[in-house]
């Protein structure tokens, strides 16, 4: 399935907590300080993302150990990232398939993803360790570059996988193919591939679909195409999808979650599957339409009769 809520219930108490947090944020490591004093007195074990300035890392408490995202892994029962969208996206590519739930605290502007606000912070916190969580399984995509026979690389993405003309202006051209079937040939600027969580990013501002993330397909979401009749589609999560670089005077490149991957060239074929999921922790009351209406600001309420 693409997306599963296992909905409110109690567990096992949770003492093995992860922090990681915006770059270069003043605010974000104000409220570094204050969580990681608070985790410490609940008697909890709390590991900071060593990647994080030197500034930041200076203030922290001595008590607190620190390891990077990926010794984090086998490690805590919770993690938490103070950011945005993009900060959670960036922590929860190490976290994909392990099934270690991920708490967004919304430091940044929309926040699809880190939705829990920094006034309930401590709260769903507290809930959270003793036990008494609402979290939701999204799926992944799982992105390869071949070129001729050989496998370039293999990675993996929260959102979306982007192949796009790179820094030059020129159009590139490409084929997309669903399990080995010919789908279409198009010029233009790239082509997102979203996933439904990555549906409100990249590929909505596209002009992409709203998916909601109990839909098991990936939006398909050309970027400036050439020909106004390519539009956006779904297409099955479970089948493969198969672009390839047809035209590319100069070098294209593949982006996973916002992030340049890897540059490519004409002839270089991107394989992207549906990949393991990703556990989201969110307020007890959360509804993804009432998400909607409250980030996007759609007018209207019920009307009484």
């Amino acid at each position: 399935m693409s997306y599963a809520a296992r909905g409110m219930g109690r567990g096992s108490a949770v003492t093995r907590v992860g922090i990681s947090l915006k770059p270069n944020d003043q605010r974000a490591a104000i409220v570094l300080h204050e969580l990681q004093e608070w985790l410490l007195a609940k008697a909890c074990d709390v590991f900071i993302d060593a990647e994080i300035e030197t500034s930041v890392a200076e203030a922290c408490d001595a008590r607190c150990e620190h390891i990077t995202l990926e010794q984090m892994v086998d490690r805590i029962e919770l993690m938490i990232v103070l950011g945005g969208d993009g900060t959670l996206l960036h922590a929860a590519r190490q976290f994909i398939g392990t099934g270690t739930p991920l708490l967004g605290i919304n430091l940044g502007r929309l926040g699809f993803l880190t939705d829990t606000p920094i006034g309930s912070m401590f709260e769903v916190v507290d809930e959270v360790l003793a036990g008494r969580l609402k979290t939701e399984i999204h799926f992944s995509l799982h992105a390869e570059i071949w070129r001729k026979d050989e496998l370039l690389i293999s990675a993996k993405a929260m959102n979306d996988a982007v192949i796009e003309r790179s820094v030059h202006p020129r159009m590139i051209g490409f084929e997309m193919y669903v399990n080995n079937e010919f789908v279409f040939r198009m010029r233009g600027d790239g082509l997102i591939l979203a996933t439904p969580a990555g549906s409100t990013a990249y590929a909505l501002s596209a002009g992409g679909p709203i998916v909601h993330p109990s839909v098991n397909a990936i939006s398909v979401v050309p970027v400036c195409p050439h020909t106004l009749s390519n539009r956006p589609i779904l297409v099955p999560a479970d089948d493969d999808i198969e672009l390839h670089l047809v035209e590319s005077s100069l070098s294209a490149a593949l982006s996973l979650d916002g992030q340049e991957l890897a540059a490519l060239e004409e002839g270089d074929r991107v394989v992207i599957r549906k990949g393991a999921g990703i556990t989201l922790v969110y307020l007890p009351d959360r509804h993804y339409y009432g998400v909607l209406r409250s980030k996007l600001h759609w007018a209207g309420q019920v009307e009484t009769r």
